[in-house]
């Protein structure tokens, strides 16, 4: 499996938009300390999660195909499972259907960096230090601030072992731990 220097030098590579790299740099924490807290592969799942999107410059009009063509690239260069995670972060297009912790892993950590993210610009400075477990709490239950479909992803954390607010918690906390890297 190949590093996180290079991944990271794949991510550049592919990517060039800084708002695609800070999020899949906020993927890659969230999967690390859930990865941490429930005793998996913590590389695997980093560097899955850096990768995941690779192809999103590519694949931006035409969706359907976002995940398999990353799946394509990163073939023999990560795992089976962080191929299919890959593939299960698409699931509407790709037809792999998220079976896996870390298939459901991905799916959630992406779209709560997503969530937080918009939770970060309401906020009056938009600096990731004033998002809070309560704001969080707020904002998810807040049904007109986020839709159903995001909401139903990031709940995907039960299945794979941990609470909500558990999820919340690790995910603000890996965020604050690299804010400065994602200019937060």
């Amino acid at each position: 499996m190949i590093d996180r220097n290079e991944a990271l030098i794949l991510l550049n590579k592919y990517l060039k938009k800084r708002d695609l790299i800070r999020y899949s740099l906020a993927v890659e924490a969230i999967l690390k300390d859930t990865a941490n807290k429930l005793h998996k592969d913590e590389e695997l799942w980093s560097v899955t999660g850096l990768l995941h999107n690779l192809d999103y410059e590519y694949t931006f009009n035409e969706p359907e195909k976002r995940g398999s063509i990353s799946s394509q690239l990163l073939e023999g260069l990560i795992p089976k499972d962080g191929l299919n995670a890959i593939l299960a972060n698409n699931y509407m297009h790709t037809g792999y259907t998220p079976t896996t912790s870390l298939d459901k892993a991905i799916i959630a950590a992406s779209a709560i960096s997503d969530f937080v993210f918009s939770v970060v610009e309401e906020t009056p400075t938009k600096k990731l230090f004033e998002v809070d477990l309560k704001l969080l709490n707020t904002k998810f239950n807040d049904p007109y601030f986020s839709d159903r479909n995001v909401k139903n992803k990031i709940n995907l954390c039960v299945d794979f072992g941990i609470d909500l607010k558990s999820f919340f918690v690790i995910s603000i906390n890996s965020l604050k731990k690299i804010s400065d890297s994602i200019d937060m």
